[in-house]
């Protein structure tokens, strides 16, 4: 993580050291939210004179405020205007206030990055902006975007990577790792329109990674599913290519030409039928086998693969460590 050393300086001359300097750094860019267990376990310190002290200046200074939430305890939002542009995020959205939901996924998204600070983090909307459209020359409305109406102006607004989930790179690698962080309830509908959102950049890059972050790994099999799905097979197989060998494997076996079905085929088609399901390929299935659509206009209608990519995807458990006890530090 490359703090610039004059942010930390224009921290610490607000009246916090060096170390709450990097940690408030770090909560503002990220979250804008924190719990005393993850200043605790940043600072390596015990409830006690130091934590004290760091609680005192951030109230004092009306630089961030607490909320008591039932379930979820006492939770810190860092809020302060003048701390956001000492730092140069003064238009960074993480200083408003957001209804709790939105708020334990940010607790996730700060622990996330807590446990990574080794890598290189896109921070902001227009870091993401230069690196996709500046360094790898993607054209802008393949990002994913967000069109927002103001409520007093018909003016409207576009926005882009507004879930603000963690991206980095690794050392000074081009290939950048996405992230998705789940917090709730197994509710996938939201993962899925995630990856759809995203779908556009995915197929501009030749490499990339997802990690899917989650306090519990109970989600990882249907998620994993979710993404061979709707992303991995797509983007690293040439499509039309699979789905006419489906065809002719199941046109062979549903004409019972059972000799011209290798046990391969079989393994093929098992796997290729869920792949390929609903009316659209169902259509384009009695369309081709009646002669109707040619493999020709099936290739002109899917697209073809025309370079090699590399899709990976990744899980990562994120738990809420008990914070210290009350131990004098």
């Amino acid at each position: 993580m490359n703090i610039a050393p004059a942010h930390i300086e224009a921290l610490e001359a607000l009246g916090y050291t060096a170390e709450e300097a990097r940690f408030l750094y770090i909560v503002a860019t990220h979250s804008g939210y924190f719990t005393a267990r993850q200043f605790l376990a940043f600072t390596g310190a015990h409830w006690g004179k130091r934590t004290t002290l760091f609680w005192n200046k951030l109230k004092n200074a009306r630089h961030a405020r607490t909320e008591c939430f039932p379930q979820s305890g006492v939770i810190c939002h860092v809020f302060s205007r003048r701390l956001y542009r000492r730092i140069e995020k003064e238009n960074v959205r993480n200083r408003r206030s957001h209804e709790i939901d939105f708020i334990k996924r940010r607790i996730v998204m700060l622990d996330f990055v807590l446990l990574h600070q080794e890598h290189q983090y896109l921070e902001t909307e227009q870091d993401k902006i230069r690196f996709f459209c500046g360094t790898l020359n993607i054209e802008k409305h393949y990002l994913p975007v967000r069109l927002y109406i103001g409520s007093k102006t018909p003016r409207t607004s576009v926005r882009y990577f507004v879930d603000k989930f963690p991206m980095f790179l690794i050392s000074s690698s081009s290939v950048v790792t996405f992230t998705y962080v789940h917090e709730g309830a197994a509710i996938f509908a939201d993962f899925v329109r995630h990856l759809e959102n995203y779908l556009p950049l995915f197929r501009q890059l030749s490499e990339f990674r997802l990690i899917y972050v989650s306090r519990t790994d109970s989600h990882f099999g249907k998620a994993a599913e979710i993404f061979q799905s709707l992303v991995k097979i797509p983007l690293e197989s040439d499509i039309a290519a699979d789905l006419l060998h489906y065809f002719n494997v199941r046109k062979s076996w549903d004409e019972k030409q059972y000799a011209a079905v290798s046990d391969a085929d079989l393994i093929f088609r098992n796997q290729a039928r869920s792949r390929f399901m609903g009316e659209r390929f169902e259509g384009l299935y009695r369309g081709w086998k009646n002669g109707r659509v040619s493999e020709g206009g099936i290739r002109q209608l899917l697209g073809t693969n025309d370079r090699p990519r590399i899709v990976h995807f990744e899980t990562c458990v994120v738990r809420a460590a008990l914070a210290p006890g009350n131990s004098s530090g």
